[in-house]
């Protein structure tokens, strides 16, 4: 057993250290293996342009929020997934880091940009893998990588048994996309969401909360609510995820025809 969940709380746009201090006062007491944070939670995510994108972000060579979180995560000895504005070289990814007792263990760059994530965020370009975290096989994909039935099938076809997925959710429907992405794949996905808005000078973002933990079969373990903090934590098989029988004689995965899918990666 795996005892897994999320942390949906309301990030301060530009407040890094305060929403740093935010999440190690939340996580503080928490017996868990695993913990799913939302996208970019540190930084805010409205960002007024790449300027203020850049003065915000952070090396991972030199990030304060990485050191914080290794110490958390050493101290509590469970692991997080994060969202994380990486900035490398002149490069900015909207990353998604894996973090354990013993600190940094990979790093995932979104490959689906949204709306105006495409005029500061260079598009990621680290492939989809597979972590192994207790003996659990996760994968992690950022936010709109829901919208890509790609990117879940790719992770269950290398034995992803839980997908991580931090997210700063503003479309009404990823919620409920993400059971059909279970029961397509028959894993576990954690989805944590930010809830509240950035009010900025440029205008105001709202987010729509409602993080989730999702079974094999597209069964919704728990949803929180749209517009309120919640950290929430659950006891889940992974071995569950491994049964990708639908009937006796049919394998969602076996059963595949990737020669009539070629156009898919014209």
């Amino acid at each position: 057993m795996l005892r897994v969940g999320f942390y949906q709380f309301r990030p301060l746009f530009g407040k890094v250290e305060r929403n740093r201090r935010k999440v190690v006062e939340a996580l503080s007491q928490v017996e868990a293996d695993l913990i799913v944070l939302p996208e970019l939670p540190f930084t805010g995510y409205h960002f007024a342009g790449r300027t203020e994108l850049e003065e915000l972000a952070e090396d991972l060579s030199n990030s304060p929020t990485l050191w914080t979180l290794g110490e958390l995560c050493a101290r509590k000895n469970f692991y997080l997934v994060t969202g994380f504005a990486e900035k490398s070289g002149k490069d900015i990814f909207n990353s998604a880091l894996l973090i354990g007792p013993d600190g940094l263990i990979h790093v995932y760059r979104k490959i689906h940009l949204f709306d105006r994530e495409k005029e500061m965020f260079t598009p990621g370009n680290t492939p989809l893998t597979v972590q192994e975290v207790r003996g659990t096989k996760i994968g992690m994909m950022v936010c709109f990588d829901w919208i890509f039935p790609e990117v879940v099938r790719t992770l269950a076809l290398q034995g992803a048994q839980v997908i991580c997925h931090p997210s700063n959710l503003v479309l009404s429907y990823c919620q409920q996309a993400m059971l059909t992405r279970c029961l397509e794949n028959n894993v576990f996905a954690i989805t944590a969401n930010r809830f509240g808005a950035d009010r900025r000078p440029h205008g105001t973002l709202r987010f729509t909360g409602k993080s989730q933990v999702v079974a094999p079969r597209g069964k919704l373990i728990y949803q929180a609510p749209s517009q309120r903090e919640e950290l929430f934590l659950a006891e889940i098989d992974p071995q569950q995820a491994n049964e990708k029988f639908i009937t006796p004689r049919n394998h969602i995965l076996e059963d595949r025809r990737p020669e009539f899918y070629r156009p898919l990666c014209r």
